[in-house]
């Protein structure tokens, strides 16, 4: 049976935008996802990740990460309340016959286990007896307007499937002065006319990740910084997987999809190095909390 993919419920289509959720699902998976695999490894090799493991992954997208965590052994379920198109790439991509060969969880089978939850995460007789041991969220807080008050409820109401002392990862970006890339996202969704308070990017603040995890119950158990730097082809496969992130949806709604590329376009130049390609250097920061 393959790792189980729970849908939560399912954020309005940004169709009318001029959005096609589709292809930014596959940009998503294809260009922008694995600009994280650094963060995935790091947390993965500091908790010991493998056989043993039984990961709840909040926020999962097109499923690279449970892939990587599948690849070492760990039975995984992933749980997305946002794109049911990345949640279907993430279900290709876990499948028991998908090919293993190719990216960077390549060469290895995912191991596979009986699906616990066919519905909205809830606890159940079969969670409380065989408890998720790690749960993390790697979508970086700052992506979500209501962050880190949202990402707080999100964790409570699924901390009663993880077992005492399970360890919660959390996510984050790190100073914008480490972050080449904050400066992009600032200057182009300003630079597009993002209402105020409007869903989209904001800078992190220092305590995001920690008010987050207090606001579930949970207790701080150590931290870290992991160098991912943003390399791209060239322009075009820059501009779209960072408008894959959905961060600019708000802004192209407030304009249009061809004012906001071209902004992104712009913001983007001092970051082109000679041979054409794009490289941002950035730090991410992560958070690593304990289930009481």
């Amino acid at each position: 049976m393959t790792p189980t993919l729970v849908r939560q419920h399912v954020s309005p289509t940004a169709s009318a935008s001029g959005v096609d959720p589709g292809a930014r699902a596959r940009d998503w998976s294809e260009i922008q996802e694995r600009m994280l695999v650094p963060l995935y490894e790091a947390v993965y090799d500091r908790l010991d990740v493998g056989p043993a493991s039984r990961l709840l992954g909040l926020r999962c997208g097109s499923g690279l990460a449970l892939l990587m965590a599948a690849a070492r052994g760990a039975a995984v379920t992933g749980v997305d309340s946002a794109s049911p198109e990345r949640l279907a790439l993430a279900r290709e991509r876990l499948a028991p016959d998908a090919p293993r060969g190719r990216g960077p969880a390549g060469g290895g089978r995912a191991r596979t286990t009986p699906g616990l939850l066919g519905a909205p995460p809830a606890p159940s007789t079969a969670t409380r007896a065989d408890p998720y041991t790690l749960v993390t969220v790697f979508e970086p807080v700052g992506g979500h307007a209501d962050d880190p008050e949202g990402l707080g409820a999100l964790l409570a109401g699924v901390l009663p499937l993880a077992a005492p002392g399970a360890a919660v990862v959390l996510a984050g970006w790190g100073p914008p002065e480490r972050c080449a890339t904050s400066s992009v996202l600032r200057a182009a969704a300003g630079l597009a006319g993002t209402p105020p308070g409007a869903p989209g990017w904001r800078a992190a603040r220092r305590d995001d990740l920690e008010e987050a995890a207090a606001r579930a119950g949970l207790r701080p158990d150590g931290s870290g910084r992991v160098a991912c730097p943003f390399g791209y082809a060239g322009l075009d496969s820059a501009v779209r997987g960072l408008l894959s992130t959905g961060l600019f949806d708000a802004a192209i709604e407030a304009g249009d999809a061809q004012q906001v590329g071209k902004e992104l376009t712009e913001a983007l130049h001092p970051h082109l190095r000679p041979d054409g390609t794009v490289w941002m250097p950035n730090v991410f920061r992560y958070l690593i909390a304990q289930v009481p």
